[in-house]
């Protein structure tokens, strides 16, 4: 009688082995992104919460928390430090979603780390779609009150060496898609029409004040229009 134990016994280990097999190949593959994720990056002097109307809208609309990312950096710092960073949580992005591109939709200050990503880091293989609101794309000279503070303040007053460098040439390069809403009352750009950008989508949304410009519905919904 103990014979016939050890034989079910030993089927077990089997009868496990199989069973994990046979999970293992029917097991679902990671779920990849059904849109690009969205990339959000701030201006100076905000945080990544500055985003949170416009993540609850797109959520609202379809898209998974997954693929919002309101991204926080140090705003003090270079424009340039902050692309080169940008460039890593974009990766960590496409590797987490499993997307092979990613849109950045980029406040104020935020275009400019956004926009030289694109042109001097390789960005353009890796965006499908830029978005610019209240862009400061050829600065302002409302950055007077902040250059001699900060470098990313001084590098977005009008006529700094950085700016020529970065709207030198092409200002839309790649074949990214690239638009810019502007208010023409944006207390902020001096002159408003600074966020114009060569070679973009150019819209003006009518009179948004700046720090509304990144949470205002209608200019939300022609954002999520001309990304999708």
């Amino acid at each position: 009688m103990q014979r016939p134990r050890r034989r079910i016994a030993a089927a077990v280990p089997a009868v496990a082995a199989s069973l994990l097999v046979s999970l293992s190949v029917s097991a679902p593959a990671a779920h990849a992104a059904t849109h690009n994720p969205v990339v959000f990056v701030h201006g100076i002097s905000s945080s990544s919460s500055s985003w949170d109307d416009w993540t609850a809208d797109f959520k609202a609309d379809g898209y998974s928390s997954a693929e919002l990312d309101e991204w926080s950096y140090d705003w003090s710092q270079s424009n340039v430090t902050t692309a080169q960073q940008l460039a890593t949580e974009i990766q960590r992005v496409l590797a987490s979603t499993g997307a092979s591109k990613v849109d950045i939709v980029a406040h104020s200050m935020g275009v400019l780390s956004a926009r030289y990503y694109l042109k001097n880091l390789g960005g353009t293989s890796y965006v499908d779609d830029f978005v610019s609101t209240a862009g400061v794309n050829h600065g302002t000279t409302t950055a007077s009150w902040c250059s001699w503070l900060y470098t990313s303040c001084a590098e977005m007053y009008t006529g700094s060496s950085f700016l020529t460098s970065l709207n030198s040439g092409d200002e839309t390069p790649g074949s990214v898609s690239y638009a810019s809403y502007w208010s023409d009352c944006d207390e902020a750009l001096t002159p408003d029409t600074t966020a114009v950008l060569s070679g973009a989508t150019n819209v003006e949304v009518g009179c948004i004040s700046h720090t509304d410009m990144n949470n205002d519905y209608g200019v939300y919904e022609q954002v999520r229009d001309f990304i999708a």
